[in-house]
This record gives C-alpha cells, sequence and structure tokens, in this order.
C-alpha cells in the first residue's frame, strides 16, 4: 500500500518553481567560490542540436536530416551591482577578461531548490568563461538597483536530476 502511495505522490507532483536557485563558481573543478552565489536572474540555459540536409537523388517526398553538432546559448546571469569591503572573485575574473585579455576557464554549477532548500537539480556548465559584461543604465530619476549582466560562454553543459 505505501508503494502505491509513494507512485501517486510521485506522479501527482506540482511543478517546481524556478525562483530557488543557486550559482556556484568551480574554481579548481571543486571548490565553490564563497562570494558570488546570488543572482537575481539566470537565462540562456538552452541548446539546439543543428542538422545537416541531404536531399536523396530521386527521392521528392522528404529529405534526410541528420544531426551535425550542438550549439549552446550563452549562460546570462543577473545581479544587485557589487561593491564592498570583500572583492567579488567574479568581478576580479570579468576584469582580468576584458582588460588583459586572459581568460581562466571554469566549470559553473546551476542549482535549482525546492522548498526546504534542499538541491533537487540543476545544470553543470563546462569550461565557462566571460564574454560579455554590461551595467543597468544610470538614471537620476530613477530609484532602481544598478543591475551587472554577464554572459558566459561555455564548451557544453549537463543536466543534472536528483
Amino acid at each position: 500500500m505505501l508503494d502505491v502511495l509513494k507512485a501517486i505522490n510521485f506522479a501527482d507532483r506540482e511543478p517546481t518553481l524556478s525562483h530557488r536557485f543557486g550559482v556556484f563558481f568551480l574554481s579548481g573543478g571543486a571548490i565553490p567560490n564563497p562570494i558570488d552565489l546570488r543572482f537575481q536572474k539566470v537565462s540562456g540555459i538552452s541548446t539546439e542540436m543543428q542538422l545537416d540536409t541531404i536531399n536523396e537523388g530521386g527521392q521528392n517526398l522528404h529529405a534526410h536530416r541528420m544531426p551535425k553538432k550542438m550549439n549552446y546559448n550563452n549562460l546570462v546571469l543577473e545581479r544587485g551591482y557589487v561593491a564592498g569591503p570583500i572583492p567579488s572573485p567574479l568581478n576580479i575574473e570579468f576584469n582580468a577578461t576584458f582588460s588583459l585579455f586572459k581568460f581562466n576557464p571554469s566549470d559553473v554549477l546551476v542549482t535549482l531548490f525546492n522548498e526546504e532548500g534542499i538541491p533537487i537539480g540543476g545544470w553543470l556548465f563546462l569550461k565557462a568563461y566571460p564574454v560579455k559584461w554590461s551595467v543597468s543604465d544610470l538614471d537620476a530619476q530613477s530609484n532602481s538597483v544598478a543591475i551587472d549582466t554577464m554572459e558566459l560562454a561555455y564548451t557544453r553543459f549537463q543536466i543534472l536530476r536528483i
């Protein structure tokens, strides 16, 4: 009976809310950056298969569509402008990339949490590096938070389900 109830609960689960997440920059492949964890928004988590179309001589009803390679969008991270006594390692990394043209790719783990703060899934972006950095408009007539927008390219990502 208990197994049947577990199966019903599994099948009737509510969709996961998207506002409980964390972003972890794994320097050296394992040690998370303890300062740059919180972001307002994460976007660009998508991939698409690029296809080649091959026409077969004499076959006019269809063409063969063959997988060619994977295309990935940039990972886009948004957060409030960070200023304080402890420097942000992520800001230092972006400065090195855009000021000195030095790249230090690292893995980035985006984790989705349930109501209790327990990880339930995520995405691991491999060999991510900065490709774009922007700050929201500064407007003397507005009372809004300054937003840093950071974009990262990466070689590929893995979907994690826990």
